[in-house]
């Protein structure tokens, strides 16, 4: 069988598309009988991303962009193949996402579109529809991927396919609750290393850290291909790095690259472990192989702040014009917190401002919306978007530290020493800026005083003695009488 004409058994069955080391197409499992009584010949490098898909896994990249030019191929001969549009059109999304790249997306538009023009969505092209969906997540446009996703769920509610493209959607919006339920179905629905990766995901977000580990740990152990074990173990590295042991990170996304050599979340993520240690050297060198193989906003903020706080000052400016000048897409939560540690507070508030009028309205969105409030010196307004980032259960380092100085600002003591401690039990290295400021910011309040606040004392207890009173004549005294006594 030849590369370019994918069989047709394999792709017949529908594509869709979500994203963050998910599955990203997904297509029927070989028809039985298929090859007669031999054995089916060896996969092709097109083939295999969608068998991969198949099985809810992500393609390594090379087998990705063999697909997109196996399907590019056909569809000159087959233009009016609807299911191939979508093919295309869902690959050339998560191209673009596992590339940093968002110069994919327009293209993936059109070919989806192209596949609603030869089969419209009345007429029951699910496949197209949940293209539109994950190219609405990848884009940050949560309430169109949430509409598609709903479309699709009300029309066939056994598509597995569109609950972790819905899960996207509704985090993004702060709907957590849907998004619960949404992986629930999905568990009913379906099994292996996808589910458990979405359900580590979840943990992780409600603050249940063993739970986290031990979905991940699943996640790893039911993965059925390099890349997807790659992105397994990249997860593992993120949840030891966030509670404080970059050590243990270290040798996750160690594994996780030695799987797949380039893979950019855990050579970010392995930067960051670097930072942590100690060893800046390497983890320079750490992020810029990070960015030249995925130009993330949040990576080159971190990488900028890194090298401030080494004093690379021109490399730390050379991130951070970046930030400024490139076209970014699903960046607003980084930008606005770039903006209002490097930029202009002002300007950061404007724009989380209008991010949360659109109904996004994520934990990631509520606290860089409150630190762009306080470093605008409006410390009383940002406390109230400072909780909600922090009490959905999310242990956050970062946004719990954000919380602190919000309530140190306002003069609530007690509560910031609380969280600023907490941010620096959560994660003592956090970040090469903050976590220093967190630590002085501490030190600054001191030790809780000796005598509790006002608000905080019992109630004085009635003096063991007596008072003396002066006693009228014939008037009982409070002692004469139990009922005396009662009404005194």
């Amino acid at each position: 069988m030849k590369t370019e004409n994918v069989s047709r058994s394999i792709l017949a069955a529908g594509v869709g598309a979500v994203l963050a080391a998910t599955a990203l197409l997904y297509a029927p499992d070989l028809a039985p009988g298929l090859f007669g009584d031999g054995k089916p010949p060896a996969p092709g490098p097109a083939e295999r991303a969608v068998l991969a898909a198949n099985a809810g896994a992500p393609a390594s990249l090379p087998d990705l962009g063999a697909l997109i030019a196996d399907r590019e191929k056909w569809l000159k001969r087959h233009p009016t193949d609807e299911e191939s549009w979508a093919v295309l059109g869902a690959a050339y999304t998560e191209r673009g996402t596992r590339l940093g790249d968002s110069t994919y997306y327009p293209r993936a538009e059109r070919a989806l579109k192209r596949s609603l023009e030869v089969r419209p969505a009345g007429r029951g092209n699910l496949d197209a529809q949940l293209g539109l969906g994950a190219l609405a997540n990848a884009r940050g446009d949560w309430r169109t991927a949430r509409t598609w996703g709903e479309a699709v769920r009300k029309e066939d509610p056994k598509r597995w396919s569109a609950y972790p493209l819905l899960i996207d959607a509704y985090n993004g919006l702060g709907e957590y609750e849907s998004a619960r339920k949404a992986l629930s179905t999905l568990e009913k629905l379906r099994t292996g290393g996808t589910v458990s990766a979405r359900t580590a995901q979840m943990y992780r977000d409600r603050g249940w850290r063993e739970d986290a580990v031990a979905a991940a740990i699943d996640a790893v152990g039911q993965a059925e291909s390099g890349a997807e074990k790659a992105a397994a173990l990249a997860r593992l590295g993120d949840l030891a790095g966030e509670r404080g042991e970059p050590e243990e990170a270290l040798t996750e996304y160690g594994k996780a690259l030695a799987l797949v050599r380039d893979h950019g979340p855990s050579l970010a993520g392995r930067a960051r472990a670097l930072a942590a240690l100690g060893r800046t050297d390497e983890a320079v060198a750490g992020y810029r192989a990070a960015l030249a193989r995925l130009p993330l906003p949040e990576y080159v903020l971190e990488a900028g702040e890194l090298y401030q706080s080494l004093g690379l000052d021109g490399d730390a400016r050379s991130r951070y014009d970046l930030l400024r000048t490139r076209e970014w897409v699903n960046a607003e939560a980084v930008l606005g917190l770039f903006e209002a540690d490097h930029g202009d507070p002002a300007a950061a508030v404007r724009r989380l401002k209008a991010e949360w009028a659109r109904g996004h309205r994520s934990v990631r969105v509520a606290d860089a919306l409150g630190w762009a409030l306080y470093r605008s010196g409006e410390p009383k307004e940002a406390l109230e978007y400072a909780k909600r980032a922090t009490d959905e259960g999310l242990r956050s380092a970062l946004f719990t530290y954000h919380r602190g100085e919000i309530e140190r600002a306002v003069g609530m003591d007690g509560p910031a020493r609380r969280h600023l401690a907490e941010a620096l039990r959560i994660n003592p290295d956090f970040s090469p800026l903050l976590a220093p400021k967190a630590r002085k910011a501490a030190a600054a309040l001191g030790d809780p005083p000796d005598v509790l606040p006002e608000e905080l004392r019992p109630e004085r207890a009635e003096p063991d003695t007596e008072p003396t009173t002066r006693e009228t004549p014939g008037t009982p005294t409070p002692r004469e009488t139990p009922k005396a006594r009662e009404t005194a």
